[in-house]
């Protein structure tokens, strides 16, 4: 954990309300140089605030408007080798581990239901894998965001 002065949380809520800002625009809009504003981004990136630059993307325009949460059940000892075939599948988006019942919850995108009765006989095809329960997204209601932390 890092200690974030005002302007470390300036500049996070900044790029959360636009991830598209340049150096010299957060610069201006937070009343420091572009050196610092490059030093922090640097400190919080390295501190592992800041996950990425990548741009989120919607699957459904481009023919995957199907997503689906997968609950996987797994034997432990396989963990780091099911992990790695999962992340290695393109129609998995997200895996995260989780505690109970559940051993990894898996975020898919299909392109309908046949596609991920498919997907699902290939991950279940997977060594160690257990079992798998599916859910449908059915709208995403709330969605991923930091803003209200970095802000608290």
């Amino acid at each position: 954990m890092i200690k974030m002065d005002r302007v470390d949380r300036a500049l996070l809520a900044a790029l959360a309300k636009d991830p598209r800002a340049t150096v010299v625009a957060l610069a201006d809009q937070l009343n420091v140089s572009r050196n610092t504003v490059q030093a922090r981004m640097v400190k919080l990136e390295s501190s592992g605030a800041i996950l990425g630059y990548e741009r989120a993307f919607s699957p459904g325009p481009w023919g995957y408007p199907l997503q689906a949460f997968l609950s996987i059940g797994v034997r432990q000892a396989r963990l780091p080798q099911i992990v790695e075939l999962l992340g290695e599948i393109p129609e998995v988006l997200q895996v995260h581990g989780l505690s109970g019942r559940v051993d990894l919850m898996a975020l898919v995108a299909c392109r309908d239901t046949s596609h991920l009765f498919d997907l699902d006989a290939s991950i279940l095809g997977i060594d160690g894998v257990e079992r798998t329960e599916t859910a449908f997204v059915m709208r995403e209601l709330v969605p991923y965001r930091v803003l209200g932390l970095v802000e608290q």
